[in-house]
């Protein structure tokens, strides 16, 4: 005989996906990049990182137009060579000196409020694991999707990991992630700032413009998406 109780529907937990940059802090994926560089084991290396990846800038700043992916792929090869000790050890203050002070005055209240109507709250972003998490735990979210390097004798080769977390990969990744922890995507939540998000934004059931660029937030209005401001 089946009790009352198992036959009651166990219902699924929502999920709110947050994109990073222009969304939750006023950083984006170059700053860190240059504190890492500025903060080599001395003047020289910095200043040969910082003139090699000056004479990236150009070809970095078409990539950023056409394929963010190639965009991350070229920004991530000025780590190489530099060892995955330092990576972590300097990450604390990266977090500090770089992400936490540009974080939105009202961005972990946002996070909050997910927290307290019970969703998992997920950090989806383009930035490197080893600084996003100090975010993760800042914010008292409950995990992320980042990117990460691949390391060969514990120094950076220059490589990215699959699968790259850019445009609209980031969709893909969240219906993974949906699938693997029994969240139903159409009562799931999604917050980015960036036009380029959208099909991020589309994936779920709730979607909403934050700090939204030009063209989100006309998409967002004909769409009667929350547009945010934080």
């Amino acid at each position: 005989m089946t009790s009352p109780r198992s036959s009651v529907k166990k219902l699924a937990v929502p999920a709110s996906y947050f994109d990073v940059d222009g969304t939750l802090v006023r950083t984006n994926l170059v700053q860190p990049t240059v504190f890492y560089l500025l903060n080599q084991q001395t003047p020289m290396q910095s200043a040969g990182r910082l003139l090699r990846a000056a004479l990236r800038a150009p070809q970095m700043a078409l990539a950023e137009m056409r394929d963010r992916r190639t965009f991350n792929e070229l920004l991530y090869s000025a780590y190489e060579g530099i060892s995955r000790d330092r990576l972590v050890l300097l990450s604390d203050e990266c977090f500090d000196k770089v992400v936490r002070p540009a974080l939105f005055s009202n961005a972990r209240a946002l996070v909050k409020r997910c927290k307290d109507e019970g969703h998992e709250v997920v950090l989806v972003s383009g930035a490197l694991d080893f600084v996003l998490q100090h975010l993760v735990d800042h914010l008292g979210a409950d995990s992320m999707i980042a990117n990460r390097l691949e390391f060969k004798a514990n120094y950076a080769t220059g490589r990215m990991l699959r699968p790259i977390v850019a445009g609209p990969e980031k969709a893909r990744l969240i219906r993974e992630h949906a699938k693997d922890k029994g969240h139903d995507l159409a009562q799931c939540y999604a917050y980015s700032d960036s036009y380029s998000d959208v099909p991020m934004l589309s994936v779920v059931g709730h979607p909403a413009a934050v700090n939204p660029d030009l063209r989100l937030r006309r998409l967002a209005e004909a769409y009667g998406w929350p547009v945010l401001s934080l």
